[in-house]
């Protein structure tokens, strides 16, 4: 079969794009903004790849459209395939009645973490003989690759609460059936879509739906969301971590004890950071035991991991100053991951970069929580957009107000690597958040503190 694939060049279309390859399709695809990396990955793949929405690609007559989410009414190209009434249909959807029907589907949903948690699982599978298949919104280091299909039973797949296309509102996880689901945390986020967290509970809870009850719901206990989700109907047993009753971690000397309720199935050993990774670790290990792989394999496994592109990825040091990479966005997810930096760095200098671009921060919704998710930096440099569609509707400055001198806006890239590289000293740790290229301000920061000749 040939499918034609709208919005190609995201990163959940194009792992739909190598899975749909893999299986034997033939693949193309379209997107407003064809670069790399993506249209390199999927070029490799023999995928073609055509720029823009253009009617004219009619011609290429598939047998399927598959449509992306950034594609709404309006778009010439999704106008033409209803005029002729051509077959169409979303990504999750193809997904779900194409590949994860016949698998025993692990999906991991949650306002964050969900990359993360995602990549340890698909891991500790990988490393146990599973051989599963993947479709993750990050590139698991220890695999090189977002996306996989493989003849396994098993599919790992990020799970995420965002709308399906605009034909089907629903979030895109009730596609995916899962038997074992990870319910990681839940926050309001998600602004542009969802008018408050009351709406994205419902979402989560017709997922909850769909999960048989020979399955296992793996829920972080420390989250009311997820509690009043529960109670709305389960009818799945729940395995809870983050929890002394449930799957919980101590702290020792030599690592990290992993506990369930009073029964320790030993040792973790690894460098990663923070205790929301700990978390996801724990996560990961209980959603492993329902597929059958013993913990304290898991436990082994898990200290081989080695993260994921852009979380905490240390993009380079120059002159005893390293920069971070991390796309950290959400105010919570900004808070850790400072949090998290800090118990690495001690008391050397963290400088704060951050560019807030989701469609949430945007909005503004959570500019009020900014300044305290930036309290343990020692400066914060933020970023806005003066124009384009990049820009903010609020005034970043005024935001960042309640830090007093150690915080600063920008609305030129250039500008705010000139001030961070005034500032920056031997020691310091720069760390870079974004859930975009944020301009490619990481390499500019570090070509900008090499010394001169």
């Amino acid at each position: 079969m040939h499918i034609h694939i709208l919005g190609i060049c995201g990163t959940f279309m194009g792992g739909i794009a190598v899975i749909a390859q893999q299986a034997g399709h033939k693949v193309t695809g379209c997107d407003a903004n064809v670069y790399p990396p993506m249209s390199t990955q999927l070029e490799a793949q023999g995928i073609r790849l055509i720029e823009g929405f253009g009617a004219d690609q009619l011609d290429l007559k598939p047998d399927l459209w598959v449509i992306g989410n950034v594609v709404s009414r309006g778009n010439p190209l999704m106008e033409a395939i209803l005029n002729r009434g051509l077959p169409y249909v979303s990504g999750p959807q193809w997904l779900g009645e194409n590949v994860l029907k016949d698998k025993w589907v692990l999906a991991v949903a949650g306002t964050h973490g969900k990359t993360t948690t995602s990549s340890m699982l698909a891991w500790l599978l990988e490393d146990a003989g599973y051989n599963p298949g993947f479709l993750i919104g990050g590139v698991p280091l220890n695999f090189d690759i977002s996306a996989r299909l493989t003849d396994s039973n098993f599919f790992v797949i990020e799970a995420d609460e965002y709308d399906t296309a605009f034909f089907d509102k629903r979030s895109k996880f009730v596609h995916y059936r899962p038997r074992t689901a990870i319910l990681n945390n839940l926050e309001y986020d998600h602004a542009d879509i969802f008018p408050d967290l009351t709406a994205i509970e419902t979402q989560f809870h017709h997922l909850v739906r769909t999960v048989p009850g020979e399955g296992c719901l793996v829920v972080n206990g420390r989250s009311d969301a997820l509690e009043r989700v529960l109670k709305r109907g389960c009818w799945t047993p729940v395995e809870t971590f983050g929890t002394e009753s449930g799957w919980h971690g101590v702290d020792r000397a030599s690592g990290l004890e992993v506990m369930q309720g009073g029964i320790s199935h030993g040792l973790l050993q690894w460098s990663i950071q923070g205790e929301h990774n700990a978390l996801n670790g724990l996560a990961a290990i209980a959603a492993a035991r329902h597929v059958g792989v013993p913990p304290t394999q898991s436990i082994v496994s898990l200290s081989q991991f080695q993260n994921v592109k852009r979380r905490m990825e240390v993009r380079g040091a120059v002159n005893g100053i390293t920069v971070y990479d991390d796309f950290a966005h959400h105010p919570t997810a900004i808070d850790t991951t400072i949090a998290g930096l800090r118990k690495v760095a001690g008391t050397s200098r963290i400088l704060a970069v951050l560019e807030p671009r989701s469609n949430t921060m945007k909005l503004g919704v959570m500019k009020a929580a900014l300044p305290e998710s930036l309290r343990e930096a020692d400066l914060v440099f933020g970023y806005g957009a003066a124009s384009g569609k990049d820009a903010l509707g609020w005034n970043l400055a005024e935001a960042l107000a309640p830090l007093g001198g150690k915080a600063a806006a920008f609305d030129q890239i250039d500008t705010l690597v000139k001030a961070v590289i005034q500032a920056a000293r031997p020691g310091d740790q720069i760390l870079v958040m974004s859930n975009g290229g944020f301009g490619g301000v990481h390499q500019k920061l570090l070509d900008a503190l090499q010394p001169k000749a």
